[in-house]
């Protein structure tokens, strides 16, 4: 039984939405995901005032990765392992701005990972040891313990079946002393919240469908420290995602009209956007 098969056997199969978004609908493909990085950006220094380019959009992309390896403090010489790689181009981002030994992308579809494969071609021949694409669940993670001084997550977290078992396996592949960062949307608070999740469900098909899972955010915080991880913070950047994505949705001919209601929803506080962070102790398990 491979880890995948593992995962399902214990936590379930794949929602059928996810499976089918990730894999043959390709995500990646939608004009709202141009650059392949497949998050809604951190529109930081990018002026809202007048249209929206492509390049500009793909710059909100790079941005929240930045933020995101920002977080981490720093990747020279070290080894890092991204949850929900998809294409792979955030890993390649690492590798070739901020100086990682080596990153391993890992995602639970064979079709991203496929798709990740061919976007970076030239630099999995050109140096096989500082990426690695492996096949493997949020849950039930395929690498050794103590494996990587950083864990990362972007927008990935929001399809996690279980965030528990999410927390655990980041503190089992940490070594002692490295630091994790997960950047995603949560419903704020720490208690379910069975108002906003039938909120979102009925302004945002991505709910509705399973695709998006409506999780408190102290569901995450809390799984973090339950799992005897230390320094566990997390920011709120709704105020640089939302809006921006929300602007530039508005220059596209959607076909739909319920991606507008990310924005909404932030504004009537039942969704926002936030980097968690934490660390591995150094003094214990």
């Amino acid at each position: 039984m491979d880890g995948d098969d593992a995962a399902e056997a214990r936590y379930g199969p794949v929602p059928p939405a996810v499976r089918a978004v990730y894999g043959p609908d390709d995500l990646s493909s939608v004009p709202v995901f141009r650059g392949g990085f497949i998050n809604f950006g951190l529109w930081d220094g990018i002026p809202l005032d007048g249209p929206l380019a492509v390049e500009d959009r793909e710059r909100s992309e790079r941005q929240l990765y930045r933020r995101v390896l920002d977080a981490l403090g720093g990747g020279e010489g070290r080894r890092a392992l991204e949850v929900g790689c998809g294409l792979g181009v955030g890993c390649a981002l690492a590798l070739e701005e901020y100086a990682y030994a080596s990153v391993t992308g890992m995602d639970i579809h064979p079709d991203q990972l496929d798709r990740a494969r061919r976007a970076n071609a030239a630099l999995l021949a050109a140096a096989p040891e500082r990426l690695r694409l492996v096949r493997g669940a949020a849950e039930l993670m395929p690498p050794g313990d103590g494996e990587f001084d950083h864990v990362y997550s972007v927008e990935a977290a929001q399809h996690f079946r279980d965030l528990d078992a999410f927390a655990r396996e980041c503190a089992r592949v940490l070594r002692p002393g490295g630091r994790m960062a997960v950047a995603s949307f949560f419903v704020p608070g720490d208690e379910d919240r069975p108002d906003a999740a039938r909120a979102l469900a009925e302004r945002l098909d991505s709910f509705a469908s399973g695709l998006d899972v409506a999780r408190p955010l102290g569901a995450l915080t809390g799984a973090l420290t339950a799992a005897g991880l230390a320094e566990v913070r997390a920011e709120s950047i709704g105020a640089s995602v939302w809006p921006g994505l929300d602007r530039y949705l508005e220059g596209l001919d959607l076909q739909v009209s319920w991606p507008r209601n990310f924005l909404r929803s932030y504004r009537d506080g039942i969704l926002d956007y936030y980097l968690v962070t934490a660390a591995r102790r150094t003094d214990g398990p």
